[in-house]
């Protein structure tokens, strides 16, 4: 009963030498035995071996399979994050503003083009730019990161901005803080564009490049400083924790298509707890020379008497033409003190020239009673320069607590205006 295969060389070649009887189970042997031909365990081998081949291929290519997926998945992650870092941005400002992206200020000012750009200082450049998913004009603030205290002028504007809402402010539409398309760090503030550009570029209009020189009136002025004037009592007084500016001037002064006044650039305001708080820890002066209160050169810590100051600074020059940096003004011979010893008598002297021709061109238009209307004309314009530079002396005192409050030089302004208009 024996099976399997039965040898063909040696012993087994000879059919002589054996029997196979019984045995039918055998298989191969010469060809005389006449067995069958075996199923070899050879061939059952090489089909396990084959199958077994298969399955390892299967395994080793779903593992590489795999392996290729996660390398795929993770350049695709990774050119999101790097996509996402010019694309996107986070808004210090929160979670209320739209979120615009590098890549989207770029479009909206050709690329920062020079053409577009239309301030530029110490820690920013300004360029106009139109959003495209709202065909907004906006003013793009972007900040030079390269300079010391950009990134501190950057966290203190938003910071500023994010809570305060007032007609006379300059408003913000949203921010940027993310990267470029090099992977440099980059910051931007998208404001609200001003048509009329600064307060700057009107009482200086050599200074601004401009082919025709703009001018402002009487009225105009004083509707101008009223609005500042509301702005800042909106700053000290009705802010739940009053908010210092610290850097008043014609510059940061932005005037839309009706000359209202709005009060831009916070990038130095502080609210009055934390400008007490960081006292002894500010070094160097805050502010613009010229407009800066005494007090702040000697290191005592900012109050809102600081921007009244600077206020009056403003009104001085609004209502002279004259720059408080001005050659003229040497030693302790300050604007202040130019006006402050013309007042009352002398102030049509030192009036900016550009009102004085108004006053002529009033007089000239009239009709009847030539003489008479000019002279009444005059007159007006004289007692409303008295008022207001009265009030401006009164706010840029040297002493702070003899500093006139901005919510009364508010008040005097607005009745300064009322008596002109019941005049006319």
């Amino acid at each position: 009963m024996l099976d399997g295969e039965v040898p063909n060389e040696g012993l087994f070649t000879n059919s002589t030498a054996f029997s196979i009887s019984g045995n039918e189970k055998l298989c191969g042997g010469i060809k005389m035995l006449q067995l069958p031909e075996c199923q070899r365990e050879v061939s059952s081998s090489n089909n396990k071996f084959s199958l077994s081949g298969v399955s390892v291929f299967i395994v080793v290519g779903f593992l590489i399979s795999l392996l290729l997926g996660y390398i795929l998945v993770f350049r695709c992650c990774t050119r999101k994050t790097r996509i996402s870092s010019t694309t996107s941005s986070d808004s210090p400002l929160g979670d209320q503003y739209p979120k615009v992206s590098y890549t989207e200020l770029h479009k909206a000012t050709d690329g920062f083009s020079p053409t577009n750009l239309i301030a530029k200082g110490r820690y920013s450049s300004v360029y106009k730019g139109t959003l495209k998913y709202s065909k907004q004009t906006v003013a793009v603030k972007v900040m030079n990161l390269q300079y010391r205290g950009s990134r501190k002028s950057f966290m203190a504007e938003c910071e500023a901005l994010r809570n305060i809402r007032h007609r006379n402010l300059v408003k913000i539409v949203t921010s940027c803080s993310g990267t470029d398309f090099k992977g440099n760090e980059f910051k931007a503030l998208v404001y609200e564009f001003m048509p009329n550009g600064s307060l700057e570029s009107w009482l200086h209009p050599s200074s601004s490049n401009l082919l025709q020189p703009k001018s402002l009136n009487l009225i105009q002025r004083l509707n101008i400083a009223i609005d500042v004037a509301s702005a800042l009592e909106y700053l000290h007084n009705c802010c739940e924790i009053p908010l210092v500016h610290r850097d008043i001037k014609p510059s940061n002064i932005l005037l839309d298509d009706q000359l209202c006044a709005h009060l831009g650039d916070f990038g130095s305001a502080r609210s009055l707890l934390l400008a007490v708080e960081i006292r002894s820890r500010t070094i160097g002066l805050v502010g613009t020379v010229g407009y800066v209160a005494l007090e702040c050169g000697m290191g005592e810590p900012a109050t809102t008497l600081v921007d009244v100051y600077s206020y009056g600074i403003l009104l001085l020059e609004m209502f002279t033409g004259m720059r408080p940096t001005n050659s003229l003004l040497k030693d302790n011979f300050c604007l202040h003190n130019y006006v402050k010893m013309a007042l009352p008598d002398q102030v049509m002297r030192i009036a900016d020239p550009t009102l004085l021709s108004e006053c002529k061109n009033e007089s000239t238009i009239m009709t009847n009673h030539i003489h008479t209307r000019r002279r009444c004309a005059t007159h007006r314009i004289q007692e409303c320069l008295v008022s207001i530079f009265h009030i401006a002396v009164a706010c840029s005192a040297q002493i702070p607590r003899e500093r006139m409050n901005i919510a009364d030089a508010l008040t005097e302004l607005q009745a300064t205006r009322e008596a002109i208009f019941k005049r006319e």
